[in-house]
């Protein structure tokens, strides 16, 4: 299997970055997911969560909601990542790229490499 799934935003320039990467190196692209427009339940961040290495990895921090909600004051539970990104895809680090049971979140020549 050489295609891999893409979770992201269509106009995000990261995630479009990935996908010019992935489509230079010939990469197949089975699938790209809107996170705003299908965002992804908790189930589905738990999955995507096992295949990044941990909850930490794709929860993003940077989001402007992380600081306006006052987040970076408190210590999250995973519990609690995982339903901020249920609910509002900005907490999803972008672009998820998934390859059979391993993924990488956020855009990186090195890590899409070795996926």
């Amino acid at each position: 299997m050489n295609e891999v799934r893409v979770y992201g935003l269509p106009h995000c320039t990261t995630c479009v970055k990935a996908l010019d990467y992935l489509r230079g190196k010939q990469v197949g692209i089975e699938s790209v997911r809107d996170l705003k427009a299908h965002p992804l339940t908790t189930d589905e961040v738990r999955e995507l969560a096992a295949k990044v290495g941990s909850v930490e990895k794709l929860f993003s921090r940077r989001a402007m909601k992380y600081r306006q909600m006052g987040l970076h004051e408190r210590h999250l539970t995973e519990d609690e990542m995982v339903r901020l990104m249920s609910e509002e895809y900005t907490f999803v680090t972008r672009p998820v790229v998934v390859k059979g049971d391993r993924a990488t979140a956020g855009f990186s020549a090195k890590r899409l490499d070795a996926l």
